[in-house]
This record gives structure tokens, C-alpha cells and sequence, in this order.
């Protein structure tokens, strides 16, 4: 009967309040405002009330609700019904409610006329209206002793609680990499996160399955075998350190985005991310995306710096769990309004982690992120990339034994293909090198024309890539191929051809298209 009636499924209470008494309307807010503080429970206002005119001044609803509109014209107004309340309570003049609403018709109007004044300062067209994307790297690095606390804290927890022996052996391997050298993916963002929190920098990551991660990688929120108690690792580290929160949110990509993206702006200390279960789950919070996420700055000059993290890889489970849509948001990125990375490393997803939450420029990052390849050993990056390094926007190829010189093609990729692509190079000894484009937008012209300059003898530059030729970045990124490359080299790319789905519903056909793709890539030497 209610609109409000959704809200019986979650026990919460429900006020319903008459529209046309305003101080029936302050008790009944101010009763929910203090059973909220009290209970720290949901609670709902209904305001029953009309709408006394239609969309914008040319709309006339008479015109479809004629009764209706019929019985609201010989309504009292609300200002009306509580002018008289007043005045015959005494608590107001009728003169006094009349020099009221004049002076607020005045502010009204000056106001009105104060918004159509022209700008002086109104920029020209075409031209930017926001700052250039940094021209130096953020210094992301720090110290060994803060990644060492950080892997003290993952892998301690209080005597009586009782880990999953299955997971506690998992996070001890955590350990064992770290002191052989090493630091995988989901230690790498871990140590990200951590070393925000020992600089003061809270936390928040919120999604479906987040704080477990949905590929079992994360682990961020402990659960006692035996009682089912919680512990969270990162809020131990050390007592002065900033908070960390992570949520579990409801199936709702659209509401539990909107949410994250009202709290990185009202929290810029924050580094506040929202998470996809599958990169495609962001299909469902698309509204958020175009209406706020990617233009809420050019729109209202209203600065965020939400991360998106959306798992992406075309791994053969399905059309639904491959493709985040890496298209769509380089289509929106424009004026560097977006950070869109694609990092192929657990060092690079740790400085682009910091960097989010160090860089003055405040602007949402959209993270492809790999799944099964989480535990894919070439993604393991050495403990000195995490102490004395950076964010890299272009990474080169990782063979110290190929020869520059006998390089006759560079194939140009992002993401995981491109250690595929090494794998099966190193197999067949082609004289090819591959080139990792890790920061799609804004895009690395300068890194990436000097990665192609270390090979003078290639001729030919292709952009590989997994997704359909319709899809992915191709589109994007060969207009700008075309300007870096002389003109004795070609361009060409390799890639699924175009498609209406982002992938094949199956594992086998899936198999034999990557193996295609990776030995197109390699064919015509």
C-alpha cells in the first residue's frame, strides 16, 4: 500500500507523516534522528504529500490527472494552511507573515538574477579547464620495516582465536614469500593499504564478497572457526594508526556504488574504494558511472578520488565474467577525468594504489584487476620494486636476454595477456619484444614513444589484445600508435573479431581462441 513498504524486509520502522503539517514533520524527523543514534538501526520516513505542479513550466498535468489536479488547485497551499495555524495561534501577525515571504520572494529573485549574469572568466572553447595529469611520478615507495610490520599483522592473531587451519596455512605462505624475496598480488595490495593506514590515510573497500575477495584472496576480515568471532589484521598494526573498513555490501552495483561515491567526496582523506565482484557487475551501477563517477567534476567542479576496482581477463567463465568493459571507460575519459590502469604487477598495483591516495589531483581510478592470475608467478614482483620504486605507465619487456637489435616487431598489449604473450615468445625464440601499456588514460605518450625507440630496427608495431575487435582498447589507442610510429614502420592488431558478447560461454572454444590469438601474434616473421 505504502512506496515505503520495502523497507518491512530489513524490520525497519516506518513514520508516516501528513505533508501539509511542518511541525508534525519536525517531530516525526527528529523522533527517527534520535532512534537511529539510539539503536544505530535503519529507520524510514514517509512524507505523504502531493506534487502541486508538473515537470517544468510547460507541463500541465490537468491534462492526463484532471480530478486530481482539480481537487489540488482547491487545496491549500502549505505555506497557506501553516500561515493560518500561525496567526491564529498568535505567534505571528498576519503582516508579519506577509514581510516574510516578500523578503524571501526578494532573496529569491536576486539570486535568480545573480545566476544568469554572464562569467568574465569563462574559459575559451576547447580550452582545458582542469590540470594536466602529474608530470613527475608520486613517490610511492616505503620503507622495508612497513611492509614487514604489515606481514606481521597477517600472518599474527591473538592466542584464542582459531584460524582455519587451510587459511592459516595460506596466510603463512604469505610469510615464507616475503622473506624469499617476494610479494604477490594480494600481499601487494595488503601492504598498500597498510602503509596508508600507518600514514594516518583510512581505508575503505566495500563490495559483494570484499572482504574475503571474491577469488579467496584478500582475507581482510578473519572468521573464528569455532565461533565465528572477526578479526581484522590491518587494524592492528599499530595504535596510532588511521581505521580500516571493509564491507561485505548488498547485490546492488548501482545503490552500493552511489554510496561509495557520496563518501569519497564527503571523506577526501579517505581512500575510499568500491569493488566488483566481476568488472562486468559495473554494467549494473552504469547509471553512477556516466551521471556522477566520470562527470560529477565537469558537471559541478565536484572532486573524487574513488577507486573502482573491477576484475577483468578473458579466462574462459563466461560472457559475464570476463570484460569489466574497458571500452566504455576510455570512450568517457576525456580531459583526464579518469585514471583508467590495467597493472600486470603486484608492485604496480601497489603504487597505483598509494599514488590514488597521494596524488594532489583528485580523480576517480579505474583498476582492471586479473583473477585467476592472482597467484600467476610472473605477477610476483621483488620486495625492492615496493622500496625503491614507482608507478611505471608503460612496462618493457621482462627478458634480459633479448637483443634490441634483432627486434623486427613490438607487440603493444595491457594486462595479462602480455605475460601469455612473453611465455609463448620465449618459446618459439621470436625476435619480438612486447611492451605492456599499464595506465590506459591519460595516456603515456612520451613513456610509451620512448619504450618503442629502444627497438630501431622493428617495422612493425601491433596492438594485441584479447577482448573482440569492437570491445577493448584498439579503438582508443590507435590513433595515438599511428603518431608515435615513423612512418617505415606499420601498424597493425591482433584480436578476437567483433562481437555483440564479450566472450564465448566456453572453456574450450575459449582455449582455442586465446591459443589463435597468442600464435597470430607471433606468425609472419
Amino acid at each position: 500500500m505504502y512506496a515505503t513498504d520495502v523497507a518491512k524486509m530489513v524490520q525497519a520502522p516506518i513514520f508516516h507523516v501528513n505533508g501539509d503539517d511542518p511541525e508534525a514533520c519536525v517531530r516525526v524527523v527528529d523522533l527517527a534522528f534520535a532512534f537511529r543514534e539510539a539503536f544505530h538501526k535503519d529507520v524510514v520516513v514517509d512524507l505523504v504529500c502531493y506534487r502541486r505542479y508538473g515537470h517544468n513550466e510547460a507541463d500541465e498535468p490537468a491534462f492526463t490527472q484532471p480530478r486530481m489536479y482539480a481537487l489540488i488547485e482547491a487545496h491549500p497551499s502549505v505555506r497557506e494552511r501553516y500561515t493560518e495555524q500561525l496567526v491564529q495561534r498568535g505567534d505571528l501577525t498576519a503582516e508579519e507573515c506577509d514581510a516574510a515571504v516578500a523578503d524571501f520572494r526578494g532573496r529569491l529573485d536576486r539570486a535568480f538574477e545573480e545566476t544568469h549574469e554572464p562569467n568574465e572568466e569563462r574559459p575559451e572553447p576547447g580550452a582545458p579547464t582542469v590540470e594536466l595529469a602529474d608530470a613527475e611520478p608520486v613517490a610511492t615507495a616505503v620503507d622495508r620495516s612497513v611492509l614487514e610490520r604489515v606481514v606481521t599483522a597477517l600472518t599474527t592473531w591473538p592466542d584464542t582465536f582459531h584460524v582455519n587451519p587451510k587459511l592459516a596455512r595460506l596466510l603463512l605462505g604469505h610469510r615464507r614469500s616475503f622473506e624469499a624475496g617476494t610479494i604477490d598480488w594480494s600481499l601487494g595490495e595488503a601492504a598498500a593499504f597498510g602503509s596508508l593506514l600507518l600514514e594516518g590515510t583510512p581505508v575503505r573497500v566495500a563490495g559483494q564478497d570484499t572482504r574475503r575477495g571474491t577469488f579467496s584472496q584478500r582475507h581482510g576480515v578473519l572468521v573464528d572457526a569455532e565461533d565465528e568471532a572477526e578479526y581484522v589484521p590491518l587494524n592492528h598494526l599499530d595504535e596510532h594508526q588511521a581505521p580500516f573498513r571493509l564491507y561485505d555490501s548488498v547485490l546492488s552495483e548501482y545503490a552500493a556504488l552511489g554510496f561509495e561515491y557520496g563518501y569519497s567526496v564527503a571523506a577526501p582523506e579517505t581512500l575510499t574504494a568500491w569493488e566488483a565482484q566481476f568488472g562486468d557487475f559495473a554494467n549494473g551501477a552504469q547509471v553512477t558511472i556516466d551521471e556522477f563517477v566520470v562527470a560529477a567534476e565537469d558537471k559541478w567542479d565536484q572532486a573524487s578520488a574513488l577507486s573502482m576496482l573491477l576484475p577483468h581477463g578473458f579466462e574462459g567463465q563466461g560472457a559475464d565474467h570476463s570484460s569489466a568493459r574497458l571500452e566504455r571507460f576510455l570512450t568517457l575519459s576525456a580531459d583526464n577525468n579518469l585514471r583508467v590502469v590495467y597493472p600486470s604487477t603486484a608492485a604496480q598495483y601497489f603504487h597505483v594504489l598509494r599514488r590514488q591516495a597521494r596524488t594532489p589531483r583528485r580523480v576517480p581510478l579505474v583498476c582492471l584487476t586479473p583473477k585467476r592470475y592472482l597467484r600467476l608467478a610472473h605477477t610476483r614482483s621483488p620486495i625492492e620494486a615496493f622500496t625503491h620504486d614507482h608507478f611505471h605507465p608503460v612496462l618493457g619487456d621482462r627478458s634480459p636476454n633479448l637483443d634490441a637489435d634483432e627486434v623486427k616487431r613490438v607487440l603493444v598489449c595491457a594486462g595479462k595477456v602480455g605475460h601469455e604473450l612473453m611465455d609463448a615468445r620465449d618459446r618459439a625464440h621470436a625476435p619480438l619484444a612486447v611492451l605492456r601499456v599499464e595506465e590506459l588514460a591519460p595516456f603515456p605518450g612520451d613513456e610509451l614513444e620512448a619504450a618503442l625507440d629502444r627497438y630501431p630496427h622493428a617495422t612493425q608495431v601491433w596492438w594485441v589484445q584479447e577482448e573482440p575487435l569492437n570491445m577493448g582498447a584498439w579503438r582508443y589507442i590507435e590513433d595515438p600508435l599511428h603518431q608515435l610510429v615513423g612512418p617505415d614502420a606499420s601498424i597493425d592488431y591482433v584480436a578476437r573479431k567483433p562481437s555483440p558478447s564479450p566472450a564465448t560461454g566456453s572453456a574450450k572454444v575459449h582455449e582455442l581462441e586465446q591459443q589463435a590469438l597468442l600464435e597470430a601474434s607471433l606468425t609472419g616473421l
